[in-house]
């Protein structure tokens, strides 16, 4: 979290309201009736959404997809990078494909991933926890708005071990 960011200033979500979010998500999905064929988890913020969308709208093949556009709190890269290993134009081609992340920022991740499931997926959608107002991109589902900085319950108090990274 930012240094001196007083804490009113932040989106608190607990493992409780995730659960919650998960169903109501999932739940606006099924409304939609949109049924997914393939989950495209985005590591590491979307994998536990995936996760829960996959059991809520009985979807058994998830695909994990890792994008680095940040670097660090407040630092990125000019443009988001897929790391291998990237999923495959077969494990996309002719599906319905549901895009999920923790929140979009920029967007441009998520616009990253639409781009490289357009030429393949039969349909591609997007589902985020939290869009925030910077995006470039408006995910087609939303559980929640919010310009302010996410505690997410899986990551708002850090490694319990030295960062790798900080140690090789």
């Amino acid at each position: 979290m930012p240094v001196g960011e007083p804490a009113a200033e932040r989106e608190v979500l607990t493992y409780d309201a995730f659960g919650v979010a998960v169903r109501e998500l999932g739940q606006t999905i099924a409304d939609d009736q949109f049924r997914p064929d393939l989950i495209l988890a985005v590591a590491r913020g979307g994998l536990a959404l995936a996760m829960g969308l996959a059991y809520a709208l009985d979807v058994k093949d998830l695909v994990m997809v890792n994008v680095e556009l940040y670097t660090g709190i407040g630092t990125r890269r000019a443009a988001p990078v897929v790391l291998a290993p990237a999923p495959s134009a077969g494990d996309l081609a002719g599906r319905r494909v549901l895009i999920a992340d923790d929140v979009t920022d920029s967007g441009l991740t998520l616009r990253l991933l639409r781009d490289l499931c357009a030429d393949h997926a039969a349909q591609c959608r997007s589902a985020v926890l939290y869009r925030k107002p910077p995006s470039v991109i408006e995910p087609d589902y939303v559980w929640r708005r919010t310009d302010r900085w996410i505690n997410f319950p899986w990551s708002w108090q850090g490694p319990v071990v030295p960062s790798a990274r900080m140690t090789s």
